[in-house]
């Protein structure tokens, strides 16, 4: 069995076809389906039809540099509801090498959420996105 651990993926970020990089945390994305069931007469076994897929919501945060993050929030703002985003999910191996296909999201930018502020504390200061998936996950 060769199995890895969460951080074995590099998640990378686009929002309008311009590249945001590597993201340090992805969740969300689940993929489900809608039940339908149909129960014939003669008291018969309920038949499973299948249903419509349903993706949920994507979210990444990664750490807010002041450099990279400081000279983009702004416009990561002014994308919101309307900016085309991708978070392509690629797996590592051990060494740190993509290894098959990546998991893939495209859809728009629900939400930027940039780092609270709070003066007693020493947490570290994360920038966050949130993606309403649009079509399948490829």
């Amino acid at each position: 069995m060769a199995g890895i651990l969460e951080a074995n993926f590099n998640v990378t970020v686009t929002v309008d076809g311009k590249s945001l990089g590597t993201w340090d945390k992805c969740t969300g994305g689940e993929i489900d389906s809608d039940e339908v069931r149909y129960k014939p007469g003669a008291m018969g076994s309920p038949v499973s039809l299948g249903g419509m897929i349903n993706i949920a919501n994507v979210v990444v945060t990664r750490m807010f540099d002041l450099q990279r993050d400081g000279t983009i929030i702004h416009w990561l703002i002014g994308r919101t509801g309307k900016g085309l985003i991708v978070i392509k999910k690629q797996p590592l191996d051990a060494d740190g090498n993509a290894f098959g296909r990546a998991i893939n999201y495209q859809g728009k930018l629900k939400k930027v959420t940039p780092p609270p502020h709070d003066s007693e504390s020493a947490n570290v200061a994360l920038l966050e996105l949130e993606m309403v998936p649009a079509g399948t996950v490829t």
